[in-house]
Order: C-alpha cells, then sequence, then structure tokens
C-alpha cells in the first residue's frame, strides 16, 4: 500500500518534468528550424510548409527576419510575405511588427514588410493601415527606385481592399511624375515607375473620382520615350477614355 501511494505520488512531478520538456523542445524546434535555414539544410520553402503545418511557428520565423545572418534574415522574410498572400487571416494580428519593418535598416526587409502590409490590408479591419498611411506612402519620396516601385504595385491591392482609401491613394500616385531624381532613381527609373503608376490605376480606375486627372496624367506618357510607357499609356486610354 506504501508502495503504491509512493507511486501515485511521483505522478504530479513526472507531469511537471514532462510539460517543461515538452516547452524546451517546441523552443529547440523554432531555433533548429533557423539555424537549419542558415546552413541551408532546409530551404525556404520546407520552412513556409512547416508554418503551413504548424501557425504556432509565426512567432519565430518573424524573430528570424532580425537574425544577423542575411539567409535567415531574408530567407524568413520571403516565407512571411508567401504566407501573407495565403493566409492573411493567420498573419493579420501581427501588422504592427511588420510596420517596424519599414524601418528596417535592410531595404529588402522595407520591400517585404511593404508587401505583406498590402496582403494583409483586405483582413485589417481594425484599420490599422489607415493610420500608417502617411508613412507608408511617404516612401514615394525615396530616394531608390525599388522603394517607390513598390509602392506604387501594391496601390492597387490596397485599393481594392480598402475602397474608401481609393481617392487618397489615387492623390498621392499622381505625384510619382514629380518625384526627385537621385543617383539610385535615374530619368528612365522615373519612368518606369510611371509606367507602373498607370498599371495600378487601371486595376481600380471605376472607383477613381478623379478620373479626368488620372486620363491626363496617362496621355503625358503618349510620346515618352519609353516605348513599353507609350504602350501602356495608350492601352489605358483605348480602355478608359
Amino acid at each position: 500500500m506504501a508502495q503504491t501511494n509512493l507511486r501515485k505520488s511521483l505522478i504530479i512531478p513526472q507531469n511537471l518534468n514532462s510539460g517543461e520538456s515538452t516547452r524546451k523542445s517546441g523552443i529547440n524546434t523554432e531555433t533548429d528550424l533557423l539555424q537549419k535555414l542558415g546552413i541551408k539544410a532546409i530551404t525556404k520553402e520546407e520552412l513556409l510548409q512547416k508554418v503551413e503545418q504548424d501557425f504556432s511557428l509565426l512567432p519565430a520565423v518573424l524573430k528570424g527576419t532580425s537574425s544577423s545572418k542575411a539567409i535567415i534574415r531574408y530567407g524568413c522574410a520571403k516565407v512571411l510575405m508567401d504566407l501573407s498572400d495565403k493566409y492573411s487571416e493567420k498573419l493579420g494580428p501581427y501588422i504592427d511588427d511588420f510596420t517596424v519593418l519599414l524601418d528596417s535598416k535592410y531595404r529588402i526587409l522595407t520591400w517585404n514588410a511593404m508587401a505583406i502590409i498590402a496582403n494583409l490590408t483586405k483582413v485589417d479591419r481594425d484599420r490599422k493601415f489607415d493610420a500608417i498611411f502617411d508613412k507608408y506612402y511617404g516612401f514615394l519620396n525615396n530616394e531608390y527606385m525599388v522603394t517607390v516601385a513598390n509602392v506604387v504595385g501594391n496601390s492597387a491591392k490596397i485599393a481594392l481592399a480598402k475602397p474608401h482609401l481609393v481617392q487618397r491613394i489615387t492623390t498621392e500616385l499622381l505625384k510619382v511624375e514629380n518625384i526627385k531624381l537621385t543617383p539610385h532613381l535615374t530619368a528612365e527609373c522615373k519612368r518606369v515607375i510611371i509606367e507602373h503608376t498607370i498599371k495600378s490605376f487601371d486595376a481600380f480606375f471605376e472607383k477613381i473620382e478623379a478620373k479626368e486627372q488620372v486620363l491626363s496624367f496617362a496621355k503625358k506618357q503618349l510620346h515618352s520615350t519609353r516605348t513599353f510607357l507609350r504602350k501602356e499609356a495608350q492601352s489605358f486610354l483605348e480602355k478608359w477614355d
């Protein structure tokens, strides 16, 4: 009888140790995944699949974007970007974290964050994007062509997800013809940006109130030295003018 009671008394500490072991195992699993990514023992695609199977790994992958190792940092950012498109509801609660990434010293992370935030606007019921609208579109004044192009390229997705912001988005995009040239944003870069601006306008033109201003913007490009821009403007005007 005494032996039975003794065995029973050991049940509680055994279970506690088991729980602690499980928690440590979870932490180790998350750390191991990032380490494996860092030594190329797993690919970004494999990491993505693991998160799809267990979304409790999301915080660990998000933490990976602050890694000192580029392969981990950018690998995790790419996984999060791909997940945000397909599983926006799952990543929606982390929109504040992605907003912080906009200020990253690494431009690639900023670009990833821009894309992720745009993907999450469709589930942004608390209108958190609305609160950072000026910050997001402030990147149109950035000195780097790719940064500006990312704002432009993501704008159609945002406009379609948030119709109440269409007029503000339109106003901001019309400003691209006045952006300043820099060593990282040449005159040809500017023409590429304008080309993609017209493409974005095409996706939500029916919702735009200032249609004449947008049409005028496109007409100015009919004699551009950039062939693709001329064709894009002509196609846009044939469709909407």
